[in-house]
Parts: C-alpha cells; sequence; structure tokens
C-alpha cells in the first residue's frame, strides 16, 4: 500500500526548509525513527553532505534522524532496509540520472510499491510520475532514459505558475509548454501550486494544501482542481 506525499516545494515564502509541512510529515512519518535522504538532486549543485545536512536539521523539529543515502557502503542495502525515504528538490535530470547510474531506480519504485512513507519535494516529486518530460529544470546531463517510477498515473509539473496580469513578460508560460508537450504524448499533466502536495494512500491521491491544482489532458480544456479532491 502506497504511502506518498509529493510536494511542489520544499520551502514556501516566509517559511523555513519544509516547516509548512510539518503537521502532516508527524503524521506521515510517525511510525518510524530515521529517513534515508537521496541528496542526488543536488540544489544549486551543492555537496551531498551539505544537503543532507539541511535536510537533518528539519526533521530534527519532528524528532527524525536523517541519513544521507551517499553515506551507506551498500546503497541498495540502505533503500531496501530503509524505514523511510525523502527525496528533496534540485535538478531532475541529474537526480534521475543518479539513480539509473547507481541502480536504485527499480528497487525505488519496488520499496515505494510495498508500502514504505516517501517524501518528495519538487524534483523528488517530479520523478514519481511517468516520465520527467515536464520538470522545469534545465537539462544538464542527459539521463539513460526520461521514463521514471511511474508510481502515480501522471506528470507532475511542480512550482507551477498562472501567467501574470499585465506582466511585460514575452516568453511560453507553463501552459503554453505543457501544451507543447501535449502534442506528442498523452500523459496528463498537473500543475502543482507551491504550498499544495499529493498524498497518496494505497489507491487513492488526493490534493492537499492551500491551493488548487491546474489539470492539464490532450485535446481537453485545462480544468482546477480543488484541494481536497480524489484524482
Amino acid at each position: 500500500m502506497k504511502k506518498m506525499i509529493l510536494a511542489s516545494t520544499s520551502t514556501i515564502h516566509g517559511s523555513g526548509y519544509l516547516e509548512y509541512l510539518n503537521p502532516t510529515l508527524e503524521a506521515h512519518f510517525k511510525e518510524v525513527e530515521t529517513v534515508t535522504f537521496i541528496p542526488f538532486a543536488r540544489p544549486g549543485g551543492i555537496s551531498y553532505d551539505r544537503y543532507t545536512e539541511l535536510a537533518s536539521i528539519a526533521f530534527a523539529k519532528i524528532n527524525k534522524k536523517v541519513i544521507g543515502i551517499h553515506t551507506a557502503k551498500n546503497r541498495k542495502e540502505a533503500l531496501l532496509n530503509g524505514e523511510a525515504i525523502f527525496i528533496g528538490g534540485g535538478n531532475t535530470f541529474e537526480l534521475l540520472n543518479q539513480l539509473y547510474q547507481q541502480e536504485l531506480l527499480e528497487d525505488l519504485k519496488n520499496v515505494i510499491e510495498n508500502g514504505i512513507p516517501y517524501l518528495g519535494t519538487s524534483a523528488g516529486s517530479n520523478i514519481c510520475g511517468l516520465n520527467i518530460k515536464n520538470t522545469n529544470d534545465m537539462p544538464i546531463i542527459y539521463p539513460p532514459s526520461f521514463d521514471a517510477l511511474g508510481t502515480i498515473p501522471f506528470n507532475i509539473n511542480a512550482h507551477y505558475l498562472d501567467p501574470l496580469q499585465g506582466s511585460k513578460h514575452m516568453g511560453e508560460t507553463r501552459e503554453t509548454r505543457i501544451k507543447e508537450f501535449h502534442v506528442f504524448n498523452e500523459t496528463p499533466v498537473l500543475g502543482l501550486r507551491e504550498g499544495s502536495w499529493i498524498s497518496v494512500e494505497g489507491d487513492e491521491i488526493s490534493l492537499k494544501g492551500k491551493d488548487t491544482a491546474r489539470l492539464f489532458q490532450k485535446n481537453k480544456e485545462a480544468v482546477e482542481i480543488a484541494s481536497g479532491s480524489i484524482l
């Protein structure tokens, strides 16, 4: 039975790292003492050690210990024997590339499917879709495939932004980019605004948080999904 929290972002304006999620995370991780952290996305190119330190500080606030998977002698065993998993934001291409290169992708999918509590934020949420084609990140490295975990039956566009009224920006909007994606792809895409997240309990997927999300499907008008809705 899957047990997942997939958040658009780790940090919202005016709040500390993961702070806005603390009440949800306390319940989500109530049965575990230690969380295995996968730091491969490396936001801003920071080191694995520094990224793990940031995660450790945040989880200490809900009395959980964090262990970076990069410190394990056998990373596959660390993944398979862990109590819970957290993958944070950064670059989705590099995150997926490392999961492929280190032969951890299938094991990660299996432990999630078997019910290990999982938290993903931003890139860590992106990889739970069918593929990573809707990430906002620069393709700084070419993973062996864009195919991802497929633990949810759609893709996520994290940090989804609506067009700003009166903006002088002439580039493409997120909605435009997703429409381009749907010229060549069938996969539904959920535009997940910051401060919102997806809760997965077994086969039930629901939207949580303060905002609506925007669902895009090929050859259909985009629709707003209210918080609390079953997806």
